[in-house]
């Protein structure tokens, strides 16, 4: 659509030239403001004139009746002025023979802007803390990290996929107190990370409780958890050996969880990379005269910004998040030469974010307003919120195994080989988790409930990738040599057509917002128009030769952009359920 847009807007432009005046409005702002009635009966596009009508100093009504008498068009079969409007309608057979046929030429390139070629995108995301377990307080920065990603890619971005591993702090000392006094390797090679959860939830209501029978509040674990990390930062070898082991341990663990979510990523440097590289950056610092020193510790003021201080150092003179994140920042700069580097994070962290976003552009950084932030709201269970501490988290690993098994023990109906069971109920009880997340604008709060994320009825994942086997199937009985013919078309034919046409608009306006959801309800929107046409209208048993041909093709071209889409927010696309 945005292509007859497009061309649209081209030939308004021409006509306001003509009668109008030259250089009063470009292509492109008619372009902008050219959108798509709520009623079909008034046209398929509109354009309202009121907006010209100071520009071009005429009325509204004048404006759109001198338009409608100059603009001409093969794809659109009348265009006529209303109230101040300039109304097309779309000739269907031209439209969706145009349509369907770059969608086919196309393949999965189909939708894509090609903006990206040349440039490189840096993604940090996913970045779960080691030794903590993957719940669904992860699933946001995942799957959004790897939506945008792949959106980029799409677009012809070269994409570096970080995932930035909390690796290291003072936890790791609480870790290790409670491993030497509590842990043997066996139990946890056996228990994995939940294991080492164990002993961390331990640990810390053991220092909660020494703390509530002190007078001064004081406690001996907690001192101890501080000395065994100092001793970690130091190179301890002991330490450094237990902390290796940790990480992995850790990372096998997390790696299940990517593979049924089909992500891989370019590199795992967590902060402890970055330990060694955060001095030139406090010099640098330094020798600008960004740095103060506040009650003992090193911080940066950014009243000027009104938001609060962004601390460097700490009394101790150990290091801080912000530190860690610019330091982080300038080597990925040097390393991959980014032309974008996106943060998927909460947005609790959002101040954060601004804070040492800040001080890089103080640094005199020009690349500071290539960092981007891409905040999501947080997720609590039945209300409750998250806590590793308390033990209060729905793991990833048994959230996708119940929507796995749910899915199986329907599958199992159809599908009696239960390997071949087994991979359809893994592609659509992850695809309902993840389009079940993804349905939601990335700021929206959500209240996990465990059945409303496996529903299988209504607008889910289930329904999408139903919709592409059906695809699939219709193929399958009516061939797929199918071409657009001069037919007439039905409505349903038509305005799946035009749900086709709208694909590249909608990544567009995902990438441009760095909103997933875009293409979720797209998705919806695409499913439901192929569904009403299915419903509808015969394909395989179509008796009119070239309206069987332009259905198949049609049904070609919803499976191509069905597929396309789901594969941008993460899902499978099934050719049996």
């Amino acid at each position: 659509m945005q292509q007859l847009k497009n061309k649209t807007a081209r030939l308004i432009s021409l006509s306001v030239e003509k009668n109008f005046g030259e250089g009063l409005l470009t292509a492109e702002e008619i372009a902008a403001m050219l959108e798509y009635p709520p009623d079909r009966a008034m046209g398929d596009v509109a354009l309202p004139c009121f907006r010209l009508s100071k520009t071009l100093r005429r009325s509204p009504i004048d404006i759109a009746k001198t338009l409608a008498e100059a603009v001409v068009c093969e794809e659109y079969s009348s265009v006529t002025a209303l109230n101040g409007y300039l109304n097309f309608k779309i000739s269907p057979t031209a439209f969706a023979k145009r349509v369907v046929g770059e969608v086919l030429s196309k393949g999965d390139r189909y939708g894509s802007p090609e903006c990206g070629e040349g440039r490189t995108v840096v993604l940090d995301y996913s970045s779960p803390n080691v030794a903590k377990p993957f719940h669904i307080g992860h699933l946001g920065t995942t799957v959004i990290g790897h939506s945008l990603k792949l959106l980029h890619e799409f677009a012809g971005y070269k994409c570096v996929g970080i995932n930035y591993l909390g690796d290291w702090g003072t936890q790791f000392g609480k870790l290790i107190v409670a491993y030497k006094m509590w842990g043997d390797r066996k139990t946890v090679e056996e228990g994995g990370v939940d294991e080492l959860v164990k002993l961390y939830v331990r640990i810390n209501n053991a220092i909660k409780d020494e703390e509530e029978a002190s007078e001064n509040k004081k406690s001996p674990l907690a001192d101890a958890s501080r000395a065994e990390f100092t001793k970690l930062e130091h190179g301890d070898e002991e330490n450094l050996e237990l902390w290796r082991w940790f990480v992995g341990v850790s990372l096998e663990e997390y790696q299940k969880t990517y593979k049924l979510l089909g992500i891989e990523f370019d590199s795992y440097k967590g902060e402890s990379f970055y330990t060694d590289k955060m001095p030139a950056q406090v010099e640098k610092l330094r020798n600008m005269g960004l740095l103060e020193i506040d009650d003992g510790a090193s911080i940066v003021n950014l009243d000027k910004w009104n938001m609060p201080v962004c601390l460097i150092l700490k009394r101790d003179g150990s290091t801080l998040y912000p530190t860690r994140d610019i330091a982080a920042a300038v080597y990925r700069k040097s390393e991959y030469n980014f032309d974008k580097a996106i943060y998927v994070t909460s947005a609790a962290q959002s101040l954060h974010f601004a804070q040492w976003f800040k001080v890089v552009e103080l640094m005199g950084y020009d690349w500071y307003d290539k960092l981007v932030h891409v905040p999501y709201g947080t997720v609590s269970i039945n209300g409750a919120k998250l806590a590793t501490r308390t033990g209060n988290v729905i793991l990833l690993k048994d959230l996708f195994a119940e929507a796995i098994s749910r899915v199986e023990e329907i599958a199992a109906e159809k599908h009696p080989d239960k390997d071949e069971c087994r991979a359809i109920a893994e592609k659509v009880g992850v695809g309902a988790i993840v389009f079940h997340y993804l349905s939601n604008n990335r700021m929206r709060d959500i209240n996990f409930v465990m059945e409303d994320a496996l529903s299988f009825d209504g607008n889910t994942g289930p329904y999408a990738q139903y919709t592409y086997a059906r695809t699939t199937s219709v193929l399958e009985k009516a061939g797929s040599d199918g071409v657009m013919t001069d037919a007439p078309l039905s409505d349903y034919e038509f305005e799946l057509a035009k749900a086709l046409s709208v694909f590249p608009e909608r990544v567009n306006a995902a990438i441009a917002d760095y909103e997933p959801s875009v293409i979720t309800r797209y998705i919806l929107d695409l499913a439901a128009a192929f569904n009403r046409f299915y419903h509808e209208c015969s394909i395989a048993g179509c008796e009119d030769t070239e309206l069987k041909s332009s259905r198949i093709a049609l049904t070609k071209a919803t499976r191509q952009v069905l597929g396309t889409a789901l594969h941008l927010i993460c899902m499978q696309s099934p050719d049996k359920i």
